[in-house]
């Protein structure tokens, strides 16, 4: 096939025309001319136009170059008179190979070229693929893959179009908007929905549709497959891109939105398996936790209309209110996790200094520390602005944590300091440490290690405290103390100053 003539063509045209005149000039020359030197010269010359231009070109030369050789080279030379009659096969054969030739390295070329478009085709579908499996989930991931498919395709316009209840979404991937009217994008996706056939000239599968545009542009409409099922359509200018490579790009993209389903669905399962676990927990723990100290209020208060001396009724009333202010505990950690999960909470910032901070949590957590020695190293010096009921609460949970696993009368270290990121409080105890395996679960609602399963209590205690602090900006983390035991930190950023500036 024979394309329309380009000014690079013209001009390889006239390049051959004077690489021609050279070898007429270099061997015409009186006892220098050979016919067969002359015509090699002059196939090598088309040879080279063929390789560099299009078809025609390198005919056109040939066709200059057989007249040449006539004209210059076969007796009688300066006519065009052949009085050979085997000068007549010579000057056949030179065009016939001239031709030939040329048709031959037209082809290679044009299958080099064509070689190396479908590289190209192939490397871009590779990297929109990438593109595909490292795009988040969310609303945003189908307009993120239509501007995936025009960067890599160097498109200036394209839409996906997908059907939705209130008519089409289009999301555009390129610079320019493409809005094709929606009465033709609902036929093309029926027209889509019908019988599947493959035309294996263009590549491509049935239901590609080209319907005219704003400003009288053509739009071809790709059907988006999932199987055999039209999901969407895929809008690009029409001619820009081969009918084939438009089917490719039509199957990522309909396995991207594909994607985005199951991922919405993976999440949402998710979702609600994690609220069924949370509730089955939930209730196990209060099943266990609430019965506890009811039964132990039940037993106190029967026992004080039993007791006959005021040792022994001030002794179960003790034992009364000891379990109920473990129950009202029990209840706020409730309260708190519904907060968190619900995201309702609220920072308050006051300026409080850290030994402040640590008092609060002392009285907080009240006889819970009994029998374990308590060394507290607080700043008085400096104060910072934290909410310090949250913070407060989220050390309490931590003292109380450290007094359950911490041992029976292990010791308790407790230290406040403000530097430049804010307010830092540590809390270590001298127990048998953390389970390397179990640290990065230990924050996790409900999840109860292995000596976490022999000691009374819900799980919530560090979720809640991770909560609390992620309302402020803050994060607590643990680790093992180099000195034995467990050590749990937490940060709370926010401004500070000397404690005496008003």
């Amino acid at each position: 096939m024979i394309n329309r003539p380009s000014p690079r063509d013209w001009l390889f045209l006239g390049a051959g025309l004077v690489l021609i005149l050279l070898v007429v000039a270099a061997l015409r020359a009186p006892d220098s001319a050979h016919q067969t030197t002359a015509a090699l010269a002059f196939l090598l010359v088309v040879l080279a136009a063929a390789t560099v231009s299009g078809l025609w070109v390198a005919i056109a030369l040939a066709v200059v170059s057989t007249l040449s050789l006539n004209f210059y080279f076969l007796p009688p030379i300066g006519t065009f008179t052949i009085a050979n009659p085997q000068n007549w096969v010579a000057l056949a054969v030179f065009l016939v190979v001239g031709v030939i030739a040329s048709q031959l390295s037209t082809v290679a070329k044009s299958r080099a070229v064509e070689a190396i478009a479908r590289r190209i085709e192939v490397g871009r579908l590779f990297d929109l693929s990438r593109d595909v499996l490292l795009t988040g989930d969310g609303p945003e991931l189908v307009p993120s893959i239509a501007r995936h498919i025009a960067r890599r395709f160097e498109l200036d316009a394209l839409a996906i179009c997908v059907p939705c209840e209130t008519g089409w979404r289009l999301h555009q991937g390129g610079d320019d908007s493409i809005v094709p009217p929606e009465e033709t994008l609902a036929l093309a996706l029926a027209r889509a929905r019908g019988t599947l056939e493959f035309d294996a000239r263009s590549r491509s599968y049935g239901g590609h549709t080209t319907v005219a545009g704003a400003g009288g542009v053509g739009i071809h409409l790709v059907p988006l497959r999932r199987g055999v099922q039209a999901v969407g359509l895929l809008a690009t200018v029409e001619g820009t891109i081969e009918p084939g490579t438009l089917d490719a790009i039509g199957g990522v993209a309909a396995i991207a939105i594909e994607r985005a389903e199951l991922l919405g669905e993976r999440a949402a399962a998710g979702l609600a398996r994690q609220r069924a676990d949370l509730s089955a927990a939930l209730l196990a723990s209060m099943s266990h936790d609430l019965r506890t100290p009811i039964t132990a209020i039940q037993v106190a208060v029967a026992n004080l209309g039993e007791s006959r001396s005021e040792e022994e009724r001030a002794q179960q009333a003790g034992v009364a209110r000891r379990e109920l202010s473990r129950l009202n505990r029990l209840f706020d950690d409730i309260l708190d996790m519904a907060r968190i999960d619900a995201h309702s909470i609220t920072a308050a910032p006051q300026w409080v200094t850290p030994a402040d901070i640590i008092d609060a949590a002392l009285v907080h957590v009240g006889p819970g520390l009994d029998g374990h020695a308590l060394e507290v190293d607080a700043d008085d010096s400096t104060v910072v602005q934290v909410d310090p009921r949250l913070t407060s609460s989220a050390l309490a949970h931590l003292l109380e944590n450290a007094a359950k696993y911490g041992g029976p009368h292990g010791e308790i270290r407790v230290s406040g300091r403000v530097d430049a990121e804010g307010l830092r409080l540590e809390v270590a105890d001298s127990g048998p440490g953390l389970d390397p395996a179990e640290v990065g679960r230990l924050f996790e609602p409900f999840y109860r290690g292995r000596e976490g399963r022999l000691n009374p209590g819900t799980g919530m205690g560090l979720a809640i405290t991770r909560g609390l602090l992620a309302a402020q900006g803050g994060h607590v983390w643990a680790e093992n103390a180099p000195t034995g035991g467990a050590c749990f930190s937490l940060l709370v950023p926010g401004p500070s100053r000397p404690a005496t500036v008003v």
